[in-house]
């Protein structure tokens, strides 16, 4: 049997840290080609995860540019994975998860009738526009995919509801792949800021904001619940890698300003950087979407600053509460999980439902056993 080639298309910093274990894996495996196609969505963002996990893609599509719309993204992507997928004939092309480049990744595989493999599969919401555009990038992949790889019981049920039933395959989440191979206790940061703070005899929150949705006066609200929480406790400690956005920052400083000796606005972290902090703060308070899984998996309750999640069985299991954007609820809940050790430890110590980092293996698996019997 001739090896089974495998394009792997990603243009992000969340897309690359997912697929790239997976990418590594596929490099040993003499079953299979690997062909890296990274459209760079994300320039630098990518470039830095590519970096860690030694990843040299063959095809770089350098799509980014200041100032673009979504609309634009999705043109070059479109055009540019057509062109690769018609020089490198691959026998699959793998995208991840909801991005512009996960949708017009599989459109460009879909028209020239190679099939698609969706990794992380099966996320929803029920809102087609939050997130915007993710939610409906996922749904229309899931419409055009051949093998389906579910992180959870909870998203094959989600494509079940959407009459995709064949070729469904519970997986586990690649992203607890990349977290367990760079987390190091002994780990020192880059950033002299938090090697010096004691996280040992403080109780340090990791605040991550940027989604689109909260923009305006949620994130308004989201700031001056946690810095009630940092005021009103003397043991709390924040922490805030600020976002590139500069409507973000300009806010930050704003409504943070005099308290810098317990709200820490630092610099955008690299993944190990950032894996590591996750691994030793108390508490995370975030609108992101992975760190939803990844943070279960070290042990560490997840405040989720939304109105609602595409990763409602960490929610089931206990490890995240949907906080929502409401000031007063979120100050609340992360009130508690600080001062009430019963309520805290009920969360640490809940059970992570994406894997145990065997995703990658499962996937290559599935592909191998689904191309020997087409």
């Amino acid at each position: 049997m001739n090896k089974i080639k495998v394009l792997s298309v990603f243009g992000t910093r969340p897309e690359a840290i997912k697929m790239c274990p997976l990418v590594k894996l596929l490099e040993k495996d003499d079953r299979f080609e690997s062909i890296v196609c990274v459209t760079a969505q994300h320039r630098e963002m990518l470039d830095a995860v590519l970096e860690i996990f030694d990843v040299n893609p063959q095809y770089d599509l350098n799509i980014m540019a200041h100032g673009q719309t979504i609309i634009d993204v999705a043109n070059k992507v479109l055009t540019g994975v057509d062109k690769v997928i018609k020089e490198c004939r691959p026998d699959i092309v793998l995208v991840h998860g909801d991005t512009s480049t996960t949708l017009n990744g599989a459109l460009a595989a879909f028209y020239n009738q190679v099939p698609i493999g969706h990794v992380e599969a099966g996320l929803r919401t029920g809102d087609i526009y939050s997130p915007f555009p993710e939610e409906a990038n996922r749904k229309l992949t899931g419409a055009i995919t051949t093998l389906h790889f579910a992180p959870t019981e909870s998203n094959k049920r989600n494509l079940e509801k959407e009459n995709i039933t064949k070729n469904v395959y519970i997986t586990g989440n690649t992203v607890i792949d990349a977290l367990l191979s760079v987390v190091d206790k002994n780990y020192k940061f880059q950033d002299d800021i938090l090697n010096n703070i004691d996280f040992t005899n403080n109780k340090v929150v990791l605040l991550t904001a940027h989604r689109r949705e909260n923009w305006g006066e949620p994130m308004k609200d989201i700031f001056a619940a946690v810095r009630r929480l940092a005021e009103e406790n003397e043991e709390v400690q924040i922490i805030f890698p600020m976002h590139r956005n500069p409507l973000i920052r300009e806010l930050a400083k704003s409504c943070f300003e005099g308290i810098e000796e317990k709200i820490h606005l630092i610099e955008p972290l690299e993944y190990v950087d950032f894996a590591n902090l996750m691994s030793k703060c108390y508490l995370i308070m975030t609108d992101s979407g992975g760190i939803q899984e990844e943070a279960p998996a070290l042990g560490k309750p997840v405040m989720v600053l939304r109105t609602e999640t595409e990763r409602p069985e960490a929610v089931e299991a206990g490890t995240v509460k949907l906080a929502g954007i409401n000031k007063e609820a979120i100050f609340n809940i992360a009130n508690e999980l600080i001062n009430d050790k019963k309520a805290y430890e009920k969360m640490a110590h809940a059970a992570n439902p994406y894997g145990e980092g065997e995703a990658s293996a499962k996937i290559l698996e599935r592909i191998f056993e689904w191309i020997k019997i087409k």
